[in-house]
């Protein structure tokens, strides 16, 4: 029977050897034909398509140019023509993600594989951005990688791996400049030396191998773009993002430390209500004798169902899993849950160093992957690929430990009263059991469509080369396949762009590159910028007037179809109006989304 029972055992492990990778690497192509978002998607696809200054804000090429240099080179592979091909090709980051945690948590780590297959398929299941959001997901890749190769310098005491380190976060500001707040990774080099209790010689040696790779990938890269595009052309467009704060607030350091500030206080109140059960459970088997164990286990399962059907009730979480919701409650639980216990690991006498490293740099992450964003903690929920192996692997050690009693006394006598963990463990099961549920819902349901989720997704455009085989609702599929037709009959393929209001995707969907921004109503394109812009645009314009230059169309959301009022609050909408005015702009095309305008017949 033991001989059966271990080669059953030897199967099953071989099986998960090949089947969780699998899984891992293509669980994140699941969604790549699914949804029509006119914001984010085909904004990022556009920017890669029409890399360059002259159809590009200067101010994004440079703050994310890595991540808009490797999208470029995407749009070169076979398929990449259409948005289900970019979809297919991006996607493959998340699987990275997911693989390299799998990998470094399995083979480094020694976490069991089951667990970490749970904790990287809730990861993958909670990326609610898109993946054409390079600038995001190749973060997230070089943060993950210099983390790993932190843990491992530092673990081993390999300097060469420290180096590496600091290479990958020093790439990651050409990735995305606001990753800036990741050379803060530094901490964990000076806290795991306190906990070996090394001489600051030695860490600051080790300090040092970090900072040769980051500089130098500073440096290197401040270089080439330096030579490429001028010094002067980039520390200007860099300074423009640090005052991008006048017209998008929403990007003050306050304002958006606040915003991470108020994610993690909305959860004050339901974990005090969520303590109370678990309180409820202590008291349990605290008075009650303890020859009724199983009676004392029985209540505590029956507060903890209680508990689950409280938060249900209660509204928690949404089981409407299109929707953020859905997670976004249980997510930010869980996140709190893995600090928590990380800073328990960090201060436990018993618990080996290597743990307290890993729990150290998996506390940073949740902390530094939010800073930079006006997103609140969002990006961090994006971001869970050692976060989630992590929380599963400890809290199953927590369960699986014999006994877990806090405190006892009264043993010598007749009654006694103790602590125990048992309320503690159920609750801990129960919290995982919902994130599990809540997370992979949200994974299979959710689709990013304008910062909602995708519903009724069953139609598709015919007419559209680049959104073909690409389901959506089917009110998006009669706007689309109403201006491709109109723009295919009156041959404007090619031809450069004014759009304003959010649909900044039409560059990308209907292959018309930007005049010089796509996304022109975005708080973060300052006035100032477009005014400069518009003249440069008028500029070329008159310059090349004898050659017969074709005009720029102009679409606009159809929220602005009263333009000429618009303008009077909108002072951005008042430059457009005033070119079109001068050039005699007039509409050739409407529909129930977009309204197009082309120049009169003497220009």
């Amino acid at each position: 029977m033991t001989g059966r029972s271990e080669a059953v055992l030897e199967k099953i492990q071989k099986i998960q050897k090949f089947l969780f990778p699998a899984v891992l690497l293509l669980y994140p192509l699941r969604h790549i034909n699914w949804g029509l978002d006119l914001w984010d998607t085909g904004y990022n696809y556009a920017n890669f398509q029409f890399m360059g200054t002259d159809h590009m804000d200067p101010m994004w090429l440079f703050s994310t140019y890595l991540a808009t240099a490797v999208g470029s080179l995407l749009m070169k592979l076979p398929f990449a023509d259409t948005l289900m091909g970019m979809n297919f090709y991006t996607a493959f980051t998340v699987s990275v993600l997911a693989l390299w945690g799998y990998w470094f948590c399995t083979k480094k780590v020694g976490i069991p594989a089951g667990l970490v297959f749970l904790g990287e398929i809730l990861a993958v299941s909670l990326c609610w951005c898109p993946t054409a959001l390079l600038y995001n997901y190749l973060t997230y890749i070089l943060f993950l990688g210099g983390c790993i190769c932190l843990y491992q310098g530092l673990k081993c005491d390999r300097n060469g791996m420290l180096v590496v380190a600091g290479i990958c976060l020093g790439t990651n500001i050409f990735v995305r400049f606001s990753n800036l707040p990741e050379a803060a990774m530094i901490v964990a080099v000076w806290a795991y030396g306190i906990i070996c209790r090394r001489k600051v010689r030695k860490v600051a040696a080790q300090t040092g191998w970090c900072m040769l790779g980051y500089f130098g990938a500073v440096g290197i890269g401040l270089l080439y773009l330096g030579i490429r595009y001028g010094f002067h052309t980039y520390m200007e467009s860099i300074m423009r993002l640090f005052g991008m704060t006048e017209s998008a607030t929403d990007y003050t350091a306050v304002e958006m430390v606040m915003k991470m500030v108020n994610g993690y206080l909305d959860l004050v109140y339901w974990i005090i209500r969520i303590s109370v059960f678990v309180v409820a459970g202590l008291v349990l088997f605290a008075f009650m004798p303890g020859r009724w164990m199983r009676l004392k286990k029985a209540g505590s399962i029956l507060l903890t169902v209680a508990a689950l059907a409280w938060l249900y009730l209660r509204q928690f979480c949404s089981i409407q899993f299109y929707d953020y919701n859905a997670m976004l409650r249980p997510g930010i639980l869980f996140m709190i849950i893995a600090m928590v216990i990380g800073v328990i690991v960090i201060f436990h006498p018993k618990m080996v160093k290597e743990d307290k490293l890993l729990s150290g740099i998996v506390i940073l992450i949740i902390l530094l992957t939010s800073i930079g964003s006006n997103n609140g903690l969002f990006p961090s929920l994006n971001n869970l690929f050692l976060a989630g192996p992590y929380v599963f692997w400890m809290v199953w050690r927590f369960l699986r430990a014999p006994r877990a009693v806090f405190f006892r006394w009264g043993a010598k006598k007749r009654w006694k009263m103790e602590i125990n963990g048992f309320p503690i463990k159920a609750v801990a099961l129960m919290i995982l059991g919902l994130m599990l549920v809540q997370g992979i819902g949200f994974g299979v349901g959710f689709v990013f469509v304008e910062a909602d989720g995708a519903t009724d997704v069953e139609a598709q455009v015919d007419n559209n080369p680049v959104l073909q085989g690409i389901y959506m609702s089917p009110e998006r599929a009669q706007w689309m396949s109403e201006i491709t037709g109109y723009v295919k009959d009156a041959g404007l393929e090619g031809r450069e762009v004014l759009l304003y209001g959010k649909i900044p995707a039409l560059a990308y969907y209907l292959n018309m590159p930007p005049a010089f921004n796509c996304w022109m109503d975005l708080d973060s394109y300052s006035l100032s910028a477009m005014e400069k812009d518009m003249a440069e645009l008028e500029a070329q314009i008159e310059a090349q007037a004898e050659a017969g230059s074709q005009m720029p169309v102009v679409i606009l959301e159809q929220k602005y179809s009263d333009y000429e009022n618009m303008a009077k609050e909108d002072p951005k909408m008042g430059l457009i109006v005033t070119f079109m005015d001068k050039y005699e702009y007039r509409p050739t095309f409407r529909n129930e989304k977009f309204l197009m305008l082309e120049a009169g017949e003497k220009n």
